[in-house]
């Protein structure tokens, strides 16, 4: 009886697969363009000085996230594994990291579709209310705090996220990514070249383009720089690799066991850094602009406070064409979103498949339930279930902000540390160097690779963790 039930799941698992390596990279990529990209890269850059951020963060990006990246991917592949199984099936003492790992994407799930459903709501307002009602002084607090509007919206967009995964790989995520990543990206760059347009004069006669903020957001500001200060800086930008590469979630392991023996992946690893990173960019050059020329220096220190009420302050003072400005800003975010959970459900999903042995269908139904009712918990506290926290960071926050701070800055570092120290130091390179090598193929960055994974990137995540928790101070 066990060994027809193992069987099943074999069969179960060989179903999902991407069609080629067009496929995998735009799905892949759709996982990596999400919320991180389009609202916490431009605050970032914003807060951090504009250029001397993106420039780390590009730096990075070619090392540190390559590495990560390509150490998901390619011990996905190898083994076939999703990530309960897959260090365990490599070092049965490493089985822990496996199971430390998967925690991360079972929280960002119970939070992740509310954000959705926020963005929603937003897309939803423009199309329906115009931008008077969203740039609204309290809308934004006026919404979340509400006990049914934003549940409803987080049911919609759980169950259309759903519905995509239940479809399977190939002919539900991969079709959805193929048809929704060229889209985001026209619209994205679209609305980007519109900023760059923008010509305002205050009511003290100052007049600011859209070709100065650029200037801003691109050109390092180094005045009353301090050692401290680019620390920070640095810091930052190292976060961010977690946020726009979907690494040390288990996400590209899930999506590497997906991927054939024939594909190159060197060069699908590089083509979803770039298009990731190219994103990041143009959302960048998309909103710094914008917010600059409509709200000057200030609006640019709005921070995570951002994209939910400057911008839709930005959009009203555009007059008529700020409508549709704000309709396919919204409408692009809620699509980053929406791949991005996408992601996260089909790694669940994916996981249970292997350990449970359970359809796929019958899954999707399951964890939607349940991601449901955690997801109406993260609503109700910001009202029934209200609170405020001190966080080891030194961030004040509410249900959704402790459950961040868990995933993403406590997790992801202490993850990204340990995968370090077993690929760099237990297992060795070797593994990671066959894999990139298989089927003829060629790993130009091996050395690179090895170098960063061994003795660069342990200390630095150490550094971020310990920062995180408040043991580092700087």
């Amino acid at each position: 009886m066990k060994t027809t039930k193992i069987q099943e799941g074999k069969d179960l698992e060989k179903k999902s697969s991407f069609s080629g390596s067009l496929g995998f990279v735009l799905t892949a990529a759709g996982s990596a363009v999400g919320v991180g990209n389009i609202w916490r890269f431009p605050y970032l850059a914003a807060k951090d000085g504009g250029g001397l951020f993106i420039l780390l963060y590009l730096v990075l990006v070619l090392t540190f996230g390559f590495t990560l990246l390509t150490t998901d991917i390619a011990i996905g592949r190898k083994t076939g594994k999703h990530v309960l199984t897959v260090y365990g099936s490599i070092s049965e003492r490493w089985n822990f990291l496996g199971k430390l790992t998967f925690i991360v994407p079972v929280i960002i799930m119970t939070y992740y579709t509310v954000i959705g459903g926020w963005v929603s709501r937003y897309m939803a307002a423009y199309m329906v209310s115009g931008t008077k009602t969203v740039a609204q002084d309290g809308y934004f607090i006026s919404f979340i705090t509400s006990k049914i509007a934003p549940v409803v919206f987080m049911l919609v967009f759980l169950a259309i996220t759903t519905l995509i995964v239940y479809a399977g790989v190939e002919k539900g995520i991969e079709r959805f990514s193929k048809y929704v990543m060229p889209t985001l990206l026209v619209l994205i760059i679209g609305v980007a070249m519109f900023s760059l347009t923008l010509t305002y004069k205050d009511s003290n006669g100052v007049v600011r383009t859209g070709m100065q903020g650029l200037k801003i957001s691109l050109l390092p500001d180094l005045r009353e720089m301090t050692f401290g200060k680019f620390l920070r800086i640095l810091l930052d930008a190292m976060s961010q690799i977690f946020f726009s590469l979907s690494v040390s979630m288990g996400i590209m392991i899930t999506y590497g066991s997906y991927v054939r023996k024939d594909t190159n992946l060197e060069k699908s690893i590089w083509q979803i850094g770039f298009f990731d990173t190219f994103v990041a960019m143009i959302a960048s050059i998309m909103v710094i602009p914008a917010v600059f020329v409509f709200l000057g220096m200030e609006g640019m220190s709005s921070g995570p406070s951002l994209m939910f009420v400057s911008l839709p302050k930005v959009f009203e003072a555009m007059g008529e064409v700020g409508r549709f400005i704000g309709f396919a800003f919204f409408l692009m975010v809620t699509f980053a979103t929406l791949t991005s959970c996408i992601s996260i459900l089909e790694t669940l999903v994916g996981n249970f498949i292997q350990v449970l042995y359970v359809s796929r269908e019958n899954l999707c139904l399951i964890i939607a339930v349940v991601s449901a009712v955690a997801a109406t918990v993260i609503c109700a506290g910001y009202n029934i279930l209200y609170f405020e926290i001190s966080l080891p960071n030194g961030q004040i926050g509410q249900l959704l902000d402790v459950m961040d701070y868990v995933s993403n800055s406590f997790l992801l570092p202490l993850i990204s540390f340990l995968t370090c120290i077993f690929i760099g130091w237990i297992v060795k390179p070797d593994l990671i160097h066959d894999e990139m090598q298989a089927e003829g193929q060629t790993f130009k960055s091996k050395k690179l690779y090895s170098f960063i994974i061994k003795f660069i990137a342990p200390p630095i995540m150490a550094i971020l963790f310990f920062q995180s928790t408040g043991i580092f101070k700087f």
